[in-house]
């Protein structure tokens, strides 16, 4: 990423709103550190090898369900570019592989610090863990609170959206259910 890139744009779009960044007091500096924080914070999960990382704490293992909940998120929506906050619940039946707690919660974040919908977020979990550790299925709930609902367009929706993605058979949906709380 293109930091430098980055901050003059921001200049420049700031400059389209009638906002002189040199001029005024409180605009000093922003365009650097709007830069910084998209690239080293909000947009970091680009830089992070979600197949490496997975790769490196899989282990021999079982148990019938393992369920990682309250995995804190934000991310940032693609249409608006305006956060969104919540967590996360991952559950997954393993077989005969297991993946370290900590690497499951640095996934989720790397997808969610993307330029992704809520919806993609949880493809791209369950479709890497079940490519990875090869579970009987794994399910992915995330809950967020969107301020591009809350603050633009209508205005209509204040309250977290929720969104389930899950991959394996169909006959252990409701178990996974279960497992991620979705729908409670």
């Amino acid at each position: 990423m293109d930091r430098d890139a980055a901050a003059k744009a921001i200049d420049s779009f700031l400059r389209a709103l009638d906002r002189d960044p040199d001029q005024d007091p409180d605009l000093v500096g922003t365009p650097d550190r709007v830069a910084r924080a998209f690239i080293e914070e909000l947009l970091s999960g680009y830089s992070v090898d979600v197949d490496g990382l997975l790769v490196q704490s899989l282990m021999r293992g079982h148990a019938d369900v393992v369920a990682i909940r309250d995995i804190p998120i934000s991310a940032m929506c693609p249409h608006h570019l305006m956060p969104s906050s919540g967590f996360a619940v991952v559950a997954f039946a393993p077989r005969s592989t297991i993946v370290g707690i900590g690497a499951v919660s640095r996934v989720v974040d790397a997808y969610a610090k993307r330029l992704a919908l809520q919806e993609q977020i949880g493809e791209d979990v369950v479709h890497v863990l079940d490519k990875h550790v090869a579970p009987r299925w794994v399910a992915c709930r995330i809950v967020l609170s969107h301020s591009c609902m809350r603050m633009t367009g209508g205005r209509s929706h204040d309250g977290p959206v929720e969104t389930l993605a899950m991959v394996g058979d169909e006959s252990d949906r409701e178990t996974a259910y279960l497992a991620v709380g979705f729908g409670h």
